[in-house]
């Protein structure tokens, strides 16, 4: 049986990576992480073909002319992408495959693979998703407004995915998305 590909994107802050762990830790639903390829240096406890697959530029845009991503992009001066033929192969040995993306690559992926099961994680207010960005402490004013103009932007598109989650809570937001896997893999 061929697994299924699950996108879910939604704003910086919103919490995605965090319902992510805890969805994975779910055995229940068989849902595997997608990694994604990257052309930063590895951080030092970081390792090649588990965090990431770490790559140059001239590899990274050989495989943009050669079609081999569903979806990239440029990022402070470096390429992210999901390896076309990685997702393909988790897929045909069963697995159902998470990306974990920025809309701007949900928006490819729902190009390439109209199949994919897109679900958008809002936050329950704007309010509260400024509150998350700001306290991460780890950014400038005018980052920090660079971010939340750009999730304002981002959330407007929520009606362009199958599904929409809140996350209130991560326990919420993760159980949710479970059933959604769930029911969709059924």
């Amino acid at each position: 049986m061929i697994g299924k590909l699950f996108v879910l994107s939604g704003p910086s802050g919103v919490g995605k990576g965090t319902v992510r762990e805890k969805l994975l830790a779910n055995n229940d639903i068989n849902l595997t992480y997608s990694i994604s390829m990257t052309t930063r240096k590895p951080r030092s406890n970081e390792i090649d073909g588990v965090h990431y697959f770490f790559v140059d530029n001239d590899y990274f845009e050989k495989a943009i002319k050669n079609d081999e991503f569903l979806e990239y992009a440029k990022f402070v001066g470096h390429y992210y992408g999901t390896p076309k033929k990685h997702v393909e192969e988790l897929l045909k040995e069963g697995k159902n495959v998470l990306l974990e993306i920025e809309v701007q690559g949900a928006k490819q992926v729902m190009e390439k693979c109209p199949e994919a099961i897109t679900i958008f994680m809002i936050p329950p207010s704007f309010e509260e998703l400024e509150k998350r960005i700001r306290g991460r402490r780890t950014e400038s004013e005018d980052v920090v407004s660079q971010r939340l103009s750009k999730a304002k932007k981002e959330m407007s598109l929520k009606d362009n995915y199958n599904f929409l989650v809140v996350n209130d809570t991560v326990e919420n937001a993760s159980k949710a998305i479970h059933d959604i896997i769930l029911k969709m893999t059924k």
